[in-house]
């Protein structure tokens, strides 16, 4: 029988993923709040507003509640269901003029892109954060985001893609994939943006002219972020797939096997030179 393991290996450079030490989570998955905190001392807000779809409960996984409630941000929050949205605006009533309860999908197109939407609100156009969590379509919200220019970006990337693997998904509402952290790496740089740190599915960005106070020399992709739920695939010479590392269908808690990978069957797996 094969033996086959995926053998990971730690190429991150501390001095470039400081900020990860100072994970914590108020609200946030995995330690964003800690690390957005940290980000706005060494930095220090422009001008308190923040922006995060969707927004769900405004509580439940966010990145800017606790900017919101205990540091008293500003901010839009964008939610696509209308009794959470409706919820959500009674829960802000007393703070009408300073936080923002939009209804509605985030998109790339016409009213449904981030500019649209929050050209209703009196947002700065250099607000200090976004958080882009939409399990999916990430990618293409924020290469459609032109007119307004956040500081940080938070945005959520499929972390069971490779460091080397440039994936974003189709331009489709009705789909969830998602997309790599290479591949919004790449978009950042071309609208000025750097990365500054990772989480096990968020990517934190700041744009390129306060990179500087941040002091990292590296901010490679492998010196920043170390795989953590990556499925690698070889296939041997008669048409055999060896699959290691994390054999998981991760949102679905599916278990995976090897033959769960085969594309021939038994019969046909042989090696045509011999």
């Amino acid at each position: 029988m094969a033996v086959i393991s995926r053998k990971s290996r730690k190429s991150t450079n501390p001095s470039s993923t400081y900020l990860s030490e100072h994970s914590g989570n108020v609200t946030s998955q995995f330690g964003e709040d800690g690390i957005i905190k940290r980000i706005f001392e060494i930095m220090q807000p422009r001008n308190k507003w923040c922006v995060e779809f969707g927004a769900w409960d405004g509580k439940y996984l966010s990145n800017t509640w606790a900017l919101i409630n205990e540091e008293q941000w500003s901010g839009v929050l964008i939610e696509a269901n209308p009794e959470r949205s409706s919820e959500l605006r009674n829960e802000y009533m007393t703070r009408s003029g300073s936080v923002f309860v939009e209804c509605g999908t985030v998109g790339w197109e016409g009213d449904q892109r981030l500019d649209a939407i929050l050209a209703r609100t009196p947002t700065p156009h250099d607000f200090d954060l976004v958080s882009i969590d939409i399990d999916g379509n990430d990618w293409h919200v924020w290469n459609a985001l032109q007119d307004y220019r956040p500081r940080v970006v938070v945005i959520e990337f499929n972390p069971t893609a490779s460091n080397t693997m440039y994936f974003v998904q189709d331009a489709n509402p009705e789909i969830n994939q998602g997309c790599s952290l290479l591949a919004l790496i790449e978009l950042g740089k071309l609208k000025g943006y750097e990365l500054i740190a990772t989480t096990i599915t968020n990517a934190i960005f700041v744009a390129s002219d306060d990179y500087y106070k941040f002091e990292i020399s590296d901010n490679t992709i492998d010196s920043m972020h170390e795989e953590s739920i990556v499925t690698e695939i070889c296939h041997g010479y008669d048409g055999t797939i060896f699959a290691a590392g994390h054999m998981m269908l991760n949102w679905h808690s599916v278990p995976l096997s090897q033959e769960d990978f085969q594309i021939l069957p038994v019969s046909q797996r042989k090696y045509s030179g011999s």
